[in-house]
Parts: C-alpha cells; sequence; structure tokens
C-alpha cells in the first residue's frame, strides 16, 4: 500500500522482511533528494532484485547521502566498492535520453 507521507507507490505485502526493511530505508534516507532516488529505485526494482544485489543495496543504504548523490550525479567518481551492478541498475533507473511524464 502507497504511504502518502514517504512518496513510495509499492506495496509491502509480496515482499520479504528483509526487503521491506531495504523498501523503508529507501524512502527515509535523510535528504528528500535522496529519499526520492533510492525510494523509487526501490519501489520499482526491489522485489526483481537478485540476492547478491540486495547485498549490495545494503551497503550502499550505509554510505552518506552526499556520497551516493555526487555519484549518481557523476560529481564524483564511484570509488570501486561502491561500484557494483545495483549501483549501476540504480544509475541507469534515474538515466533518462528523453524528458519525463510523471
Amino acid at each position: 500500500m502507497s504511504d502518502p507521507q514517504d512518496g513510495s507507490t509499492g506495496s509491502d505485502a509480496s515482499l520479504d522482511v528483509r526487503r521491506r526493511r531495504l523498501r523503508f530505508r529507501a524512502w527515509h534516507r535523510g535528504t528528500r533528494e535522496m529519499d526520492l532516488l533510492m525510494g523509487r529505485f526501490a519501489d520499482a526494482e526491489l522485489a526483481k532484485l537478485p540476492e547478491a544485489e540486495i547485498a549490495e543495496l545494503e551497503q550502499l543504504m550505509e554510505a552518506p547521502d552526499r556520497d551516493v548523490f555526487s555519484w549518481l550525479t557523476g560529481e564524483l567518481a564511484t570509488p570501486g566498492n561502491y561500484d557494483t551492478a545495483v549501483f549501476r541498475r540504480l544509475h541507469a533507473f534515474h538515466t533518462h535520453d528523453s524528458p519525463l511524464h510523471l
């Protein structure tokens, strides 16, 4: 079920406890920008992620918002230990060649 306070649009009913926890953390990062970037990705992709990428996402959740935002925008190079399959998936999720129509 969606939560109008956090912006999420997905349902937790089909997710296991680990994924539900990650979804919550994605929508409660600390800055609104990162809530939107991580939360929307979690809503769309979390149920599809293999276990290895779930572990990578848990690691990425530990990184400071400012760092992750800088890596996603290309302001800073992504360190090797964070340049993972799930990070590249998150980056691609927010890379668009045409205007978005929300």
